[in-house]
């Protein structure tokens, strides 16, 4: 009877886990990790036990925490943070979106004009505000195949085309547009567009170019 409630309460507590809402996405993975891979996003509850050699980044979207944690020890995800036991802990804040978590697993319905013009109205936007990224490279996660066209929205006649029916994603979803050489303008207003989905974006000021925290270049395209 005892095994069976065990049994039970985990299984409970794994289907929790399984319809959470991911708040954190793993963005670099080393030595021995188990219960997370590289680009993973991960949910609240969910353990990640490193060995030895073990290293592990996360980016927490709604936070906008980057933690990284590294030697033997056991990592479990919270709502806003990490919870560590022995192994060796840093983090801090970095420049993201916070509106991110909101926006993994919907569709945006904002079309390019009400980007455009929440740009010049800062007194009376009208739905919700653009995602801005603070990178000049953004990392694109989609599950579909196709052409995915990169086009600025507020100066005419940047566009970029890539294919990606044949290219290598990670985890089968997450494209980092580094890889096709494409570093947008900052201050400028984009859109990412495959079949029938678009996202509508801004690109901070002050972005930088290069490798930065995943959470600050992601853009969720379903």
């Amino acid at each position: 009877m005892r095994r069976l409630l065990a049994a039970t309460v985990c299984l409970l507590a794994l289907t929790g886990i399984a319809r959470a809402e991911p708040v954190a996405v793993v963005e670099d993975v080393q030595g021995k990790v188990t219960g997370a891979e590289f680009m993973d996003y991960v949910v609240p509850g969910q353990v990640i036990k490193l060995g030895p050699g073990g290293k592990i980044v996360l980016g927490y979207m709604k936070t906008c925490w980057h933690e990284v944690i590294s030697g033997i020890g056991t990592v479990i995800i919270g709502r806003e943070q990490s919870s560590v036991h022995l192994a060796d802990f840093k983090a801090d804040k970095v420049a993201c979106d916070p509106s991110q978590t909101q926006r993994i697993g919907k569709e945006l319905g904002e079309s390019a004009a009400t980007v455009v013009r929440s740009l010049n109205d800062d007194q009376k936007k009208k739905g919700p505000p653009p995602l801005v990224l603070y990178g000049q490279t953004p990392i694109v996660s989609t599950p579909e195949r196709g052409k995915l066209v990169v086009e600025r929205l507020d100066v005419k006649g940047e566009r970029y085309e890539i294919d990606l029916t044949k290219a290598q994603l990670t985890q089968g979803r997450f494209y980092d547009l580094a890889k096709s050489n494409i570093a947008l303008a900052p201050g400028g207003a984009y859109s990412i567009a495959m079949k029938s989905k678009f996202v509508a974006f801004v690109v901070d000021p002050d972005a930088t170019p290069g490798a930065g925290p995943v959470i600050g270049r992601l853009v969720t395209l379903q």
